[in-house]
Order: structure tokens, then C-alpha cells, then sequence
């Protein structure tokens, strides 16, 4: 004679606990994006990637989308939003990438906004610091599939591994990289030009870190060569 079915009555299994979704708060993203967009209406224009209003348009528009596709934060898992995330990264990085080589070859070449110190610093703050931003956002958005998969499940393995996911003392099972988390790695890693607490795990991760680490070497050492000889 056997026993009372240990799943409940009828043989049914117990239904499972609803999974509790950690979204973020998309106002840190968002700031980013629209310092970006600020940062690419103040660079000389022949640093930037088309007419002044181009770029920001675009931007503006792809964060107006995910805003009014996922308002609040960020949690949803649609197909379209997500695309529009990779958009407005790809956009940003385009941008990035653009104002970086025209200013690499005006400090080899010499032009008008390396001409003067004021213009020299100016124009590669400005570079720098939008590439700082640019990449923070590629690590936010393509970090363990992005914000809104991040809030529903942390993979086992993850592809940026912050000292909350390596340390057994630090670690908690609630735990997410907010956007905060990628901006200080973004910062570190171009200043310090090799990880520092983050380590990267998936071949994407090594490779854009090492690829910020290498434009950010490039830009730092030749505006200080170039400022050596304005300022001589």
C-alpha cells in the first residue's frame, strides 16, 4: 500500500514560486545616452559624424522607443526593444569611433582644434569622455544578454565577472551589475588601460575591453604629446 503522493493531491506537482524580477531603474541609461548626445552637439564639427543634429536625432529617438516599449524599469524581454537597445549602442559606437580616428589624424596631421591647447584638450576631454560613456553602455547592454534578461535570470557562467560573482563572501543571490557597475568599469579601464575588479570571461568582453584599453591609450598619449609640443 503506498503513501500519500509527496507533490499534493492527485498526483500534481505543487506549483512553482513565481520568479521575482530584479529590473533596474532606466534613468541611469538614460542619462548616459543623452550626456552622450550632449557631448556630440559640443565636439568641433569635423569630429563629428554628419551634421549636428543627426546623430542626437537618432539617439533621441531609439531611447524615446525603449522608454515608452518598457517605462519604469527595465524588465521587458521583446524582441523589439531589444533590437532598439543594440541600435542605439551601434549608433553610439559609430559615433564614438568616427570622432576618435578624425581626431587621431588631426593630432598626427595637425589641425584646428590641435592647434591651441585650449582646443586640444577641449576636443580630446570631449573624445574620451564619450568614448568612457559609449563603451559603459556596450557593457551594459551586451553583459549576460542585456539589462531586462539580467532582471529575470544571472547565467551561472557569467561574461563579465564583477568580485560580487567571484568571492563566496560577497556574493548574493540577488545581486545584478547596475548601469553604475559598467560606467566605473568603462572609467577603469581607460584609465588604467587593463582590468581591474571585473574580469572579462566571453571573447566579446576581452576583445572590447582590450579595444577600449588600446583607443584610450591612444588618444591619452597623443594628446599629451601633441600638448608638450603646443605648449614648448
Amino acid at each position: 500500500m503506498s503513501g500519500p503522493h509527496p507533490t499534493g493531491t492527485g498526483g500534481r506537482s505543487a506549483p512553482e514560486p513565481p520568479q521575482e524580477v530584479y529590473g533596474e531603474a532606466r534613468w541611469p541609461m538614460a542619462g548616459a545616452v543623452v550626456a552622450v548626445m550632449a557631448l556630440t552637439l559640443l565636439v568641433p564639427d569635423d569630429l563629428r559624424l554628419g551634421p549636428p543634429w543627426l546623430l542626437p536625432l537618432v539617439e533621441g529617438l531609439l531611447l524615446v522607443a525603449q522608454i515608452a516599449g518598457d517605462p519604469g524599469r527595465i524588465d521587458s524581454r521583446s524582441a523589439a526593444l531589444r533590437t532598439a537597445s543594440i541600435a542605439l549602442v551601434g549608433v553610439l559606437a559609430l559615433s564614438s569611433i568616427w570622432s576618435t580616428v578624425r581626431l587621431v589624424d588631426d593630432l598626427l596631421h595637425g589641425g584646428p582644434e590641435t592647434d591651441s591647447a585650449t582646443g586640444l584638450f577641449q576636443a580630446g576631454g570631449i573624445v574620451w569622455f564619450s568614448t568612457v560613456l559609449t563603451f559603459s553602455l556596450l557593457y551594459f547592454e551586451l553583459d549576460s544578454g542585456g539589462p531586462a534578461a539580467r532582471a529575470h535570470h544571472m547565467p551561472t557562467t557569467p561574461e563579465l565577472a564583477f568580485p560580487q560573482q567571484l568571492s563566496a563572501d560577497l556574493k548574493a543571490a540577488q545581486w545584478r551589475p547596475r548601469f553604475i557597475d559598467y560606467l566605473y568599469l568603462g572609467l577603469t579601464n581607460s584609465t588604467a588601460f587593463s582590468p581591474t575588479d571585473v574580469m572579462p570571461l566571453a571573447p566579446w568582453a576581452k576583445i572590447a575591453m582590450a579595444a577600449q584599453s588600446l583607443v584610450s591609450l591612444l588618444v591619452l598619449g597623443l594628446v599629451i604629446a601633441r600638448a608638450v609640443n603646443v605648449l614648448a
